[in-house]
């Protein structure tokens, strides 16, 4: 641990303007940044009465060994540079919200040629229109079957809608009019949008134009003896007006707003937001939070605000919120450029829109409640864990960041190995890794696990050449902050000497892939994994890195040249976060090995034709589809395929023949193409 003394900035050196600063650790990587109307007050604040300090906040300055800091024109400049910070480096002290669980969406694939409706979670995708997010599928699937009697949309898979188009019958949707069946031409494509369209503007608000237009139809219909289109009109009209009535109306019509409200306690906070659209809620979603800093409620609105609506282009005209951010003109300010037009921030009094928010508060505590229960006050519990296997393994100190491995392969074929990492007690998925194995032919895990530890150590040794190469160079990191000081038109203004900044690569911005060394390495195995894995890191001159290996056996650890392992109880906290650690590091090496092993059975058949690069295999197989029918084709059928010539494709026919056995004898039982095939079935 430092001494925040040590690296105090001189008196007089720090600026009295708005900027941003950044701390870091002993390996130069970043740890918490922070914005400030002065920068002065701001960083004097942290080491003039370090006692009276948060504990965490300590903590975070006796991990920190320097501080820099950027000079900015605005608040609004220091938010912006903050958040594309925080969102770059990813510090570990700063407060990141997540989400509590993964919300669905009501979407609407508009990027498609018939585009159709359906729940969607994950990522957003480009051209397509979301609605929500709801708390539940089933509230999604709900709306829609009721909405579908109005605006018959297509909701069927793209097989299910290629089927139907070749055997020229539609589904049961089709059939009992909740779908146009544009799959067997009873719309066009233009006319299946419109549908499309006006499903979107219902959903975004629009209802009352179409209920009354449905309304006027049904009318003109009964005048004119039309009964039964009458009585379907009817029926249209009701189930619309059922979909309302599942949206309560809250505020007036034409509101749009986003409801904002936390439940926190000195650990973590809970936050629920509400989406008002034309006065009604159209969704809901939740986020929590570790308070690994000194935070007030101001502060965490500050930091939610600029997240969540960082890079969104949903921004509403209006934010109600519990209480005022700290900057609240310059995040006004920042909110209304992203959105393209004014935003107000407001803390409702009295009202509709004062019992929204507390509505509001009161799900926010029941999530905040609910996550506790879900994860047993995780922070302590993730504490215990890393002091349990501390002392278990006789420890020099908590192992703060953790690597575990495993082998993968099936009877010696594809071996690939995986890298998982967790620091704090929590994966860090962005730095898993994976290794295709070079040097071992076959099934040999002792051998596996000893080029993996031996290639990933030797890129940390070479990193780390390199850190002390740029120090000595004067090499900073100014591809990291330069590229968004220049997106920004800022100028670095910190130390006028930084010191070298370690893992970040000064060329690319980026960090290094392997510049972070563990403080313990896991491997998937009993004592000859772990004796490999120890060899490795002796041959390397790295003897200090603790290893250890978890047998799925008896879950016993094992330690390098003991002859008894260590039994942690069942139960205890340090056995879960291992067994979490080994399962994780599986289930990816799983993952990759059997990305693999698919992608040599489907193109090894065509690997040896001449001349056939990917972009043209992989013409050839959405073309017809599969290998079969692609083995079934005549030359001259392959030779449609743009980019395929008559004689490519009487090499292409040629090899395909070979490689099922009536030709080639590379295709016979000892050939590479059958070894491929027989590949398939079975675990690795």
């Amino acid at each position: 641990m430092a001494d925040p003394a040590t690296y105090r900035p001189a008196p007089g050196s720090v600026p009295d303007s708005p900027g941003v600063y950044r701390f870091r650790d002993e390996h130069g990587r970043i740890i918490y940044v922070g914005k400030a109307k002065s920068l002065r007050s701001r960083l004097n604040s942290y080491f003039a009465d370090f006692a009276g300090l948060h504990p965490r906040t300590q903590t975070m300055l006796r991990t920190a060994v320097g501080v820099d800091w950027t000079v900015v024109g605005t608040e609004v400049e220091a938010l912006q540079l903050e958040y594309s910070w925080i969102k770059e480096f990813d510090p570990r002290f700063n407060v990141r919200y997540r989400d509590d669980k993964s919300y669905p969406y009501l979407a609407v694939t508009l990027d498609e040629e018939y585009p159709r409706v359906m729940v969607m979670r994950g990522a957003r995708r480009k051209g397509v229109r979301y609605f929500g997010p709801y708390s539940h599928a089933w509230a999604i699937r709900e709306t829609v079957d009721l909405l579908l009697r109005a605006f018959p949309v297509r909701t069927c898979k793209p097989g299910v809608f290629k089927r139907a188009r070749q055997i020229g019958r539609p589904c049961l949707l089709g059939y009992i009019g909740k779908c146009s069946a544009p799959c067997v031409g009873r719309v066009d494509a233009d006319e299946h949008r419109r549908l499309a369209e006006d499903f979107c503007a219902f959903m975004a608000g629009d209802t009352t134009r179409f209920i009354r237009r449905i309304e006027k139809e049904m009318y003109a219909a009964a005048e004119t003896e039309e009964f039964e289109r009458a009585a379907r009109l009817r029926d249209d009209m009701r189930a619309l007006q059922r979909a309302l009535e599942k949206q309560a109306v809250v505020l007036g019509e034409g509101t749009d707003c986003d409801v904002i409200a936390l439940a926190e306690d000195p650990l973590e906070a809970a936050v629920q937001v509400f989406y008002v659209r034309g006065g009604r809620i159209r969704g809901q979603r939740g986020w929590v939070v570790d308070k690994v800093e000194d935070l007030t409620t101001a502060d965490l609105v500050e930091h939610f605000l600029t997240q969540i609506y960082g890079e969104s282009d949903s921004v509403p005209r209006e934010v109600l919120v519990p209480v005022g951010p700290p900057d609240a003109e310059a995040m006004t300010e920042l909110l209304a450029e992203r959105r393209g037009g004014p935003v107000r921030i407001r803390v409702p009094r009295r009202g509709d829109k004062k019992a929204l928010l507390e509505t509001v508060a009161r799900n926010a505590v029941e999530a905040l409640k609910q996550h506790k229960t879900r994860r047993a006050g995780d922070l302590t519990t993730r504490s215990q864990a890393l002091q349990e296997i501390q002392e278990a393994l006789e420890l020099d100190e908590a192992p703060l960041r953790i690597e575990c491995y495993d082998v993968s392969n099936l009877q010696g074929t594809n071996v690939v190995a995986s890298m998982v990492v967790f620091e704090d007690g929590l994966a860090r998925k962005g730095e898993y890794r994976r290794f295709t194995i070079r040097a071992v032919k076959g099934q040999d895990d002792v051998r596996s696990i000893h080029e993996v530890i031996t290639r990933r150590f030797r890129r940390y040794l070479a990193e780390r050449d390199k850190v002390a190469e740029d120090a000595v160079t004067g090499d900073h990191d100014e591809g990291a902050a330069g590229d968004v000081l220049a997106s920004y038109g800022f100028e670095d203004a910190g130390e006028e000497e930084p010191a070298a900044h370690g893992p970040i690569d000064p060329r690319t911005g980026r960090p290094r892939k392997f510049a972070y060394p563990p403080n313990l390495v896991v491997v998937d195995g009993g004592p000859p994994q772990v004796a490999a894995a120890q060899r490795a890191l002796d041959e390397l001159g790295l003897p200090e890195i603790a290893v250890c290996g978890l047998a799925k056996r008896m879950e016993e650890i094992w330690l390098p040249g003991d002859e008894d392992p260590v039994i942690l109880p069942r139960g205890s906290k340090g056995l879960y976060l291992m067994q979490h650690l080994r399962d994780e590091a599986h289930r990816f090496a799983i993952a990759f090995h059997r990305q693999r092993r698919s992608k040599a059975m489907t193109a090894s058949e065509l690997d040896g034709v001449p001349g056939l690069g990917p972009a043209r295999r992989t013409a050839l197989l959405k073309h017809f589809g599969s290998l079969k029918r692609l083995r079934e084709a005549t030359p001259d059928q392959i030779a449609e395929v743009p980019g395929i010539g008559l004689r490519t494709a009487e090499q292409i026919a040629a090899a395909l023949r070979g490689a099922d056995g009536t030709g080639d004898p590379a295709g016979g039982p000892g050939g590479p193409a059958a070894a491929h095939r027989t590949a398939d079935g079975g675990g690795t």
